[in-house]
């Protein structure tokens, strides 16, 4: 019994052939232009027809099926057409015709109810789309008499998907990725991120709210008690605020959230968002005012650091570390350096002329709070998480910045961590934030004792990052606490001179105004910024 076969569906039609036509040699001849003996057409093994039985094909002679369309790159998906009008019948040279399934005991012109229903059904080798060949569709190359076998075989393998294991899926996986953050790297710093922003005009002209302070010397610090400018724009948490630190540009205000961007705010004369800084993939944990007052240095949980230039908006500087950034500081002296730490044993000094690391500082630590510069960068601090039982060694380490040597490591005998440190301007000393609710005050000279005597408390920790500033004459202590409450110390008496109870959620940062006598900004873990006057 002949297998199933698919019939050409293209709209062309042959001119039918009479059933008992010869020739004039007294031979019957086929579309195939082979020329046979006559009595056989039939099929291999089988007897020759008698003259004028039901089994002459003289008598009872309907069309052969084509197996293959004269297209060698056709497939057996489509769609099964049984021929309208009696189309030439085609063999191939190779081997001797077939006989069809119904093409015996049938009267002529009848078509047969099989062939009838054939004429709607669908192969479901494979699914046919007309501008695309199947999957089981022939090469030119190959033909259907010879290599059937074959056809076959590949028609199997091609269906077949090989096994990954999962090993080398996660490999692959990995090397894709790494493929797509090289192209990212070849094709700028703005790539796979937010565009860069536009440029910031930054000496474009001074505030007349700053302009009458720049050639009188700083007063005595006011006390503020009203909101000047409620700014809200970030939509995470905001992590610290810093005003530009030349005098000239200091109506801008930077602040950095967990929403992975920094902002810039013109926060003297309208409490306006000037520019947005989209550069990090996650949380933006700390970011600095250059000196000069035209670049930001910014670090992220991302693992990545910036210094991106505000008046022609791209970045200078693009360093990757080991660990996520959760602090960095200028060095005051020579700004092309900085130090910076985070969720790592180590700090690391940067080379922004270079972009490489020029030093390493090592302790047994897990984290760094906090970096503090003392004489003109000479040293430094940094507040970490260790601590122990009766006492918090390791909790404040003095290092020497050009050996990255150890200086001492025995500051602070309690057994709290200190989340922020903080320089008074005038006097050679430090004031070190605590999670036991109180501000405790350091020698800026060695051997760096802690004044037993002066304790700043009232406010709470709570295991926030809370920072805490001086006023620029150093009169005045500012200190956020975990209720939400901004308070104020005398730093002669330690004393509390006033509290604003301006958030609802925890306050993380204030800072006086470097040149406007009356002037805070605080900012809390809502992700909202108030302006105190």
């Amino acid at each position: 019994m002949a297998s199933l076969v698919a019939y050409d569906d293209s709209d062309s039609e042959a001119e039918p052939e009479p059933a008992g036509s010869f020739n004039p040699a007294g031979q019957r001849k086929d579309t195939s232009d082979v020329v046979r003996p006559p009595g056989q057409n039939v099929a291999p093994g089988s007897l020759p027809a008698k003259p004028g039985s039901r089994e002459d094909p003289a008598r009872c002679h309907l069309p052969l099926v084509r197996l293959w369309r004269s297209d060698p790159g056709s497939c057996p998906s489509q769609r099964l057409q049984w021929p309208r009008t009696e189309p030439e019948v085609t063999f191939s040279t190779s081997e001797p015709p077939r006989p069809s399934l119904w093409t015996t005991r049938a009267p002529a012109g009848h078509v047969p109810l099989a062939a009838a229903r054939f004429k709607q059904v669908k192969l479901t080798w494979g699914t046919y789309e007309p501008p695309e060949p199947s999957f089981c569709a022939r090469t030119k190359s190959e033909t259907p008499g010879k290599n059937g076998s074959s056809l076959q075989r590949k028609r199997c393998e091609d269906c077949v998907i090989p096994y990954t294991p999962k090993r080398l899926r996660q490999l692959q996986a990995l090397s894709t990725e790494t493929g797509k953050s090289k192209d990212t790297e070849a094709q700028g710093p703005s790539a796979g991120r937010a565009p860069a922003p536009a440029p910031l005009c930054v000496a474009s002209r001074v505030s007349e709210f700053i302009q009458p302070y720049l050639d009188s010397p700083y007063k005595e610090t006011k006390i503020p008690r009203n909101v000047l400018f409620h700014l809200r724009g970030h939509r995470g948490p905001v992590n610290s605020v810093q005003w530009c630190p030349v005098l000239s540009q200091s109506h801008m205000l930077l602040s950095t959230s967990m929403d992975k961007t920094f902002k810039v705010w013109n926060a003297v004369d309208s409490g306006s968002c000037l520019q947005t800084y989209s550069l990090h993939g996650e949380a933006v944990r700390a970011a600095r005012w250059s000196p000069c007052g035209q670049r930001i240095l910014s670090g992220g949980f991302d693992f990545a650091v910036h210094l991106t230039d505000l008046e022609t908006g791209t970045q200078l500087f693009s360093g990757q570390s080991d660990f996520r950034v959760t602090t960095l500081k200028f060095h005051p002296r020579d700004h092309s350096l900085f130090v910076c730490g985070g969720f790592s044993s180590e700090m690391k000094a940067w080379d922004i002329r270079t972009s490489k690391v020029v030093r390493s500082y090592k302790a047994t630590i897990q984290q760094t709070l906090d970096i503090l510069f003392l004489r003109e960068g000479s040293e430094f601090l940094s507040s970490t998480d260790a601590s122990s039982r009766d006492s918090a060694d390791r909790t404040i380490i003095a290092w020497d910045f050009r050996s990255s040597a150890k200086i001492s490591n025995q500051i602070f005998h309690e057994r709290y961590t200190c989340p922020s440190l903080t320089l008074h301007p005038r006097e050679p000393v430090f004031l070190a934030q605590t999670n036991g609710n109180y501000l405790a005050l350091f020698s800026s000279v060695w051997p760096y004792r802690m004044s037993r005597r002066r304790r700043y408390e009232g406010h709470k920790v709570e295991g926030y990052s809370v920072g805490c500033e001086c006023s620029p004459d150093g009169d005045l202590l500012v200190t956020g606490s975990a209720d939400g409450r901004v308070l104020m110390y005398s730093f002669r008496t330690a004393s509390r001179a006033r509290t604003l109870h301006g958030h609802s959620q925890a306050c993380v940062g204030a800072t006086f105004h470097p040149l406007l006598p009356s002037v805070l900004a605080t900012c809390s873990w809502e992700g909202d910024i108030k302006i105190w006057h």
